[in-house]
């Protein structure tokens, strides 16, 4: 049959089935005016049985981007978020730039405002705001965040333009797109005859690869010399199999291993090369250095480094492209994936190592060790501080949630000024098991639980953020999402009564300035407020604690509450700022 002939459908029809076909399983949505038609194909799927992704509609756009991003830190598939026209794109901009600092894939698609205003096409203005939601550059609100933008011209293409957005977003270093469509575009009717599909079979992604195998025996030949080998990585551990052959070239090689700012966990905690979190000591030791995977290894005015270290830079994104300034020292920089190079180090180094190396990486390794079996001691002693009553010891607080929480939970470390006491008294040592913080926009600890828990339903989800975190978080889209989806999470509120971190960089900045005399820091937020009532009003589970003899209690009926299908709010009043 001529394809002129053949029965009709609209480019939103074609549309689900692109998302389909790209492997989006969600679509986490918070739809407006601009998205008629896509409900209404929807509606048509459903009807017939066809496949299409599944939604989950979130009360606000931040909730949904991560949510996305949630979502593939567990399953490894970028997904979509669809939001309304340019507001929604601008709700959106804070969890754009967390995914893009944190390399995620996200599909974010918006609307435009129709363009015909006569009803000259189907989908023409029809309402107050399709006035108003034209900007002149709409995909300027997200535009330092991502790597693509595309503004779908024709419903002819939808196909074509859903692939090339997939491909984009999933090849490495991963990140944002974002996607535009007209109304009327939408409501195109177009043949199946005139619409061509582009499976993944015939249109790979590219993926970084192995390190050159030349570099890779330069830096073994430096190690096999070094007395101070360091390695500092922040997000290796994205891969999951990176985690145990970094423990492994680590150990069979002597090499200290610091987490600085970890994204992800990259090394077992209780791993005997483990270096800790500040590498501070290890910088000004080190005559061999390897920065993996890491945007930001150490803060150069307060930790300077040794000028007469050799640096290796073996990373998924080593130009730093998205960064204006970035002068992190480096002999050699390389483009590689850290799991080829892991073990591909591992395997040059085996084939040159003799006896004299591996009794001296022996050495270093119980050297190492006996450093982490202190960093314990001091932990434990920290932890035995219970606090008073209004403001309970973090450390000890922390100590009990890890005991709770077993080794399988994960933990998304938003804590802001408690992060290093998270970090100290929560080690983690399976991988995918620690979240940190990528960007630097707050409140995205409880939405990608949420999108973890909805991969993962049998693990038990535990953001740990500080009050003003909680503020940006929205926590009633959170929480109703939660409810809705039947996505039980564990959110942990540590309440010091406001920012820390504003306090902390005023001080750094001016010591002993105005600010410190009047002790006045604009960081204070002090309202008696309830978070667990914040909980209760969604059905979910809300603890106010404030005395430390309560914490055991507190913590066990949270726990019980999620595992019995409700989230729970564990608001916690910690030391003061």
């Amino acid at each position: 049959m001529d394809s002129i002939n053949e029965a009709r459908r609209s480019a939103a029809h074609y549309f689900l089935e692109g998302l389909t076909e790209i492997g989006c399983d969600y679509l986490f949505c918070n739809f407006g005016t601009d998205h008629a038609p896509i409900i209404e194909a929807m509606a048509a799927f459903k009807r017939d049985g066809r496949k299409a992704p599944k939604t989950v509609i979130c009360p606000h756009e931040i909730t949904a981007a991560h949510m996305a991003a949630g979502y593939f830190l567990a399953t490894g598939r970028g997904q979509g978020v669809m939001v309304h026209v340019d507001s929604g794109t601008a709700n959106s901009a804070m969890a754009l730039h967390n995914i893009c600092r944190a390399r995620i894939p996200v599909l974010l698609m918006a609307g435009r405002a129709p363009y015909t205003t006569r009803g000259e096409l189907l989908g023409s203005r029809d309402t107050y705001v399709h006035f108003i939601q034209e900007p002149f550059d709409q995909a300027a609100l997200v535009r330092p965040y991502t790597k693509w933008e595309y503004n779908l011209p024709s419903g002819v293409v939808a196909k074509e333009a859903l692939r090339r957005a997939h491909t984009v977003m999933m090849s490495d270093p991963k990140g944002p797109v974002y996607m535009t469509f007209p109304r009327e575009t939408l409501t195109e009717l177009w043949s199946e005859g005139q619409i061509r599909s582009y499976p993944e079979e015939r249109f790979a992604t590219p993926a970084a690869g192995a390190v050159d195998r030349q570099a890779v025996e330069a830096i073994a030949n430096r190690l096999l010399a070094a007395e101070r080998p360091l390695l500092i990585t922040a997000y290796s551990g994205r891969n999951h199999a990176a985690v145990a052959l970094l423990d492994e070239l680590a150990q069979f090689a002597g090499i200290r291993v610091v987490e600085f700012s970890p994204v992800h966990l990259n090394l077992p905690h209780d791993s005997p090369c483990h270096g800790g979190f500040v590498p501070t000591k290890a910088l000004a030791d080190a005559d061999v250095g390897l920065l993996v995977d890491v945007d930001v290894p150490w803060i150069p005015k307060d930790m300077p480094e040794n000028p007469s270290t050799w640096w290796a830079h073996v990373d998924v994104d080593p130009e730093k492209r998205a960064i204006p300034m970035w002068t992190f020292p480096a002999n050699l920089r390389l483009q590689g994936d850290s799991c080829h190079f892991y073990a591909d180090l591992l395997a040059a180094l085996k084939a040159k190592a003799d006896a004299g190396f591996k009794a001296r990486a022996a050495a270093r390794v119980k050297e190492i060790a006996a450093e982490g079996v202190a960093r314990r001691a001091q932990a434990v002693k920290l932890a035995a501080e219970t606090g008073v009553a209004g403001e309970i010891n973090p450390h000890h607080l922390c100590a009990k949630l890890v005991k709770a929480l077993g080794p399988s939970g994960v933990v998304i470390n938003e804590a802001i000024r408690n992060i290093p006491t998270v970090l100290a008294q929560m080690p983690r040592t399976e991988p995918g098991t620690l979240v940190g913080l990528a960007g630097a926009g707050l409140g995205f600890s409880g939405s990608v639980a949420l999108g973890l828990k909805l991969a993962m339903p049998d693990r038990i989800v535990m953001p740990i953020m500080g009050d003003g975190t909680f503020y940006f978080s929205n926590p009633q889209s959170v929480l109703a999402v939660s409810q809705n989806y039947g996505l039980p999470v564990f959110m942990v509120v540590l309440d010091n009564s406001g920012w820390g971190a504003v306090k902390e960089a005023t001080l750094r900045v001016y010591p002993a300035g105005e600010a410190k005399a009047a002790s006045d820091y604009g960081a204070n937020f002090g309202m008696n407020m309830d978070f667990g009532k914040i909980a209760e009003a969604a059905g979910a589970h809300g603890e106010f604690l404030s005395d430390p003899a309560d914490v055991d209690g507190a913590v066990a009926r949270c726990l019980a509450a999620v595992r019995s299908g409700r989230s729970a709010v564990l608001h916690a009043k910690v030391t003061k700022i």
